[in-house]
């Protein structure tokens, strides 16, 4: 409630249209949080709410408690969305589609990996790459970095380009956040908003990067507690044994 106040104090309107919850909060139940959003939403400050980087099973149980409880529902999911990103096609884009979701994915370049700025064997300093070198040094990544910019180079398009039509092209992406530092980057964004990938170009990506899969690690998604916390994947030791 604290945090509503403050932004619109600071934005100087009295709603904000759409209210997203950044990542899970493992300790607060989803009930609780609910209320408190339906509180903002019947209240007037808020009209609309949303998630950001739930896992799939998250995005249901989060459905059912709100029908069941008569709550505002969420309408939009924010996951992260890139060619070297893909394993939101397994079950988060399915499950979004499956409730009628918006789905507004983040970082479409890969954090500036596909920008065709950086490659292997070249030295790779950028305001991010300084704070996430395991991103932008992974071999699987940059393997298929240089396929993709190959790839764009034969279709005649800018690698930012390539990998924004691809990020809007499924179905489910209802629209992709852009981050651009610049205006040249801002510009040359805007330059590819209506090119569209065909689907020869688009089975060509496929095989460079498997749909559902993931070229590396993505070190600024969301990981749960059960993937965070050894002690609730290992049984305490004296009941590990299987007789």
């Amino acid at each position: 409630m604290r945090a509503v106040e403050s932004s619109l104090r600071r934005l100087q309107t009295d709603h904000i249209d759409l209210y997203h919850i950044h990542r899970p909060d493992p300790d607060t139940d989803i009930e609780e949080t609910l209320s408190a959003l339906t509180d903002l939403v019947r209240s007037g400050k808020v009209r609309t709410i949303g998630t950001s980087t739930f896992p799939a099973a998250e995005i249901v149980e989060a459905q059912w408690v709100a029908e069941r409880r008569g709550l505002e529902r969420f309408r939009t999911e924010q996951p992260p969305y890139s060619i070297v990103n893909r394993i939101i096609e397994r079950e988060v884009l399915p499950v979004t589609q499956r409730y009628g979701m918006g789905t507004l994915v983040w970082s479409p370049l890969a954090q500036g990996l596909l920008t065709g700025r950086i490659r292997k064997g070249l030295p790779n300093r950028t305001h991010r790459s300084e704070s996430m070198p395991v991103h932008f040094d992974h071999d699987g990544k940059l393997a298929v970095v240089e396929q993709l910019v190959e790839l764009a180079d034969q279709a005649g398009l800018r690698m930012t380009h390539l990998a924004m039509a691809f990020a809007v092209s499924h179905p489910g992406v209802t629209s992709a956040i852009i981050g651009p530092r610049t205006m040249d980057q801002l510009d040359d964004l805007l330059a590819g908003a209506e090119v569209t990938l065909g689907d020869d170009l688009l089975d060509q990506i496929d095989k460079i990067a498997p749909p559902g899969t993931e070229a590396g690690p993505n070190n600024v998604a969301y990981t749960p507690p059960a993937v965070l916390d050894p002690s609730l994947r290992r049984r305490p030791t004296a009941e590990r044994s299987a007789a």
